[in-house]
């Protein structure tokens, strides 16, 4: 006798629980969060997938009916809040020449602040305590109101073969030794898996941005992180595609999304179909079952691995923003940084800049920030000597400290100017 016949005619049973406990429903839900900004995986998703019962009940959430509500009961939402391509906080920005202040911002500028972070940076000379980048990216391209995204993964179709291959390889095997019950669950698993792929993949993932009121100044800008400061450069219709711009998932059956809920349902009855009938079968086709889900379930966890955020800031530098000039620069105090952004961007409001960078506001610090603010208005140059920071007024400490304050300043006029003829 065969170990396969030994096998099929076997009367033990894995046991529901212990098929239920293999079940990946986390990277299942995030495998589905790349289904909108990967085309190709609308159509690959023919293999039985584990994590019906988690995906069901969140997608589950967006259907918007008295039916639904009541299978589904949890709090309706978005389909970008749910798939978190949307959303993100980002940092404050303060408009150089209106004088506008974003206390937040939004996900395009939390995108943009990461890639900033990830640049490496031309050193600035000058004392060194705490070391600060300053990137001024300069935004030529004025983007469409809404832009559309098709990405594609050259490698997705080679992965997104296996599960498809060993799914239908287990199912053929159920069949071959008349074990019905795994070869139904098996075959069911990979038609609603590949049905709701086609569903969720049928939104279209997109980037857009409010239009600028007509006679708008330019909208240089500043963006403010911990260790990092942004100058944005350029009309306001590009600076505002970072500062107010959003992604969005658009699907013909929204605003109720009733065929995602039926994808829901699906789900919901598969799942319910396993822990019924799995047990049913021989150890055979429980052990192909496993197998089917075990080789789904490592494909989900590489589709998770797979960084979303990292797809959504290339397309918006890229195709976006169209490749904007980005130069990053790293500064040795917050007091060289400061000066360095208010020569950078050109400010109208150096006074709301400079105390938006630096807070400071002792006697020293009110001189410095006077002296340096006037120069600039002037159109001078930042090269002090003694006299500048020798003030009767002033006690030793007080005049150490201006003087050191002069040269951080010293340091990155010098610095600033030498940036321009370089680049």
């Amino acid at each position: 006798m065969s170990l396969i016949t030994r096998f099929a005619g076997s009367t033990f049973s894995l046991g529901i629980w212990g098929v239920a406990g293999l079940f990946g429903g986390e990277h299942a839900l995030s495998a589905t969060g790349t289904i909108s900004l990967y085309k190709q995986r609308r159509w690959l998703g023919w293999y039985n997938s584990p994590g019906s019962y988690v995906v069901a009940m969140r997608y589950g959430g967006l259907a918007k009916s008295s039916l639904f509500n009541g299978i589904f009961p949890a709090r309706r939402t978005e389909p970008t809040t749910l798939l978190e391509i949307d959303g993100r906080k980002g940092p404050k920005f303060s408009a150089a020449h209106s004088g506008t202040v974003m206390e937040e911002t939004g996900h395009s500028a939390a995108l943009f602040l990461e890639g900033c972070r990830e640049m490496e940076g031309v050193p600035i000379n000058g004392r060194v305590t705490r070391r600060v980048g300053v990137t001024i990216a300069q935004l030529d391209h004025i983007p469409a109101l809404e832009v559309s995204s098709e990405v594609n993964h050259s490698c997705l179709p080679v992965f997104a073969s296996i599960p498809i291959l060993v799914s239908a390889f287990t199912c053929i095997m159920c069949a071959m030794v008349h074990d019905w019950y795994p070869f139904s669950i098996i075959l069911l698993g990979m038609l609603v898996n590949g049905i709701s792929c086609l569903v969720l993949g049928s939104g279209t993932f997109f980037f857009t941005h409010p239009v600028p009121a007509q006679g708008s100044p330019p909208g240089d800008g500043v963006l403010f992180a911990e260790k990092e400061i942004i100058v944005l450069k350029g009309e306001e219709g590009a600076v505002n595609a970072i500062t107010r711009g959003s992604f969005g998932l658009r699907f013909a059956s929204e605003p109720h999304y009733h065929d995602i809920g039926w994808c829901a349902v699906l789900l919901l009855l598969q799942f319910v179909a396993q822990l019924v009938l799995v047990p049913q079968g021989t150890l055979f086709g429980q052990l192909l079952f496993v197998v089917s889900l075990l080789v789904s379930w490592a494909y989900n966890m590489w589709l998770s691995s797979l960084d979303k955020e990292k797809i959504q800031r290339d397309f918006l530098i890229n195709k976006v923003l169209q490749q904007p000039k980005v130069h990053k620069y790293i500064l040795g105090t917050r007091t060289s940084m400061a000066v360095f952004v208010l020569l950078a961007c050109g400010s109208q409001k150096m006074e709301q800049l400079m105390d938006d960078l630096i807070p400071n506001n002792t006697k020293v610090w009110m001189q410095w920030k006077a002296s340096i603010i006037s120069r600039l208005r002037e159109g001078g140059n930042l090269v002090f000597r003694p006299s500048d920071w020798v003030d009767p007024s002033l006690s030793g400490e007080e005049r150490a400290l201006l003087e050191t304050l002069y040269k951080d300043a010293q340091s990155a006029y010098e610095g600033f100017m030498s940036s321009r003829h370089s680049s």
